[in-house]
């Protein structure tokens, strides 16, 4: 069964950064198109970014221009890296396959105050 492991998310004012971290265990990580997702309160949960094994990234339009993805395929690990922040990014993180696999990690809490 896969794990996952995510960090790095904070409170933090708007206009701010912040960088999550995300190690999978125990998969073909190097060969999976790995994405970040999040869950604000009361939403559903979106993905917002994603990057291909090769690199080749998408995003969600409402973080298009102020987030990076990256991965470290020899570290397991893939990042998300999140600027110019507002409270309407306040939410769950999690990192996951695309398509996801059933089990989800415990995510990280992001809160962005005004």
């Amino acid at each position: 069964q896969v794990q996952l492991v995510e960090s790095g998310g904070g409170l933090v004012q708007a206009g701010g950064s912040l960088r999550l971290s995300c190690v999978s265990f125990g998969s073909f990580f190097s060969l999976k198109t790995m994405g970040w997702y999040r869950q604000g309160p009361g939403k559903q949960r979106e993905l917002i970014a994603d990057i291909s094994k090769g690199g080749a990234t998408n995003y969600a339009d409402s973080v298009k221009g102020r987030c990076t993805i990256s991965r470290v395929n020899a570290k397991n690990t893939v990042y998300l890296q999140m600027n110019s922040l507002t409270p309407e990014d306040s939410a769950v993180y999690y990192c996951n396959a695309v398509p996801s696999y059933e089990h989800w990690g415990q995510g990280t809490q992001v809160t962005v105050s005004s």
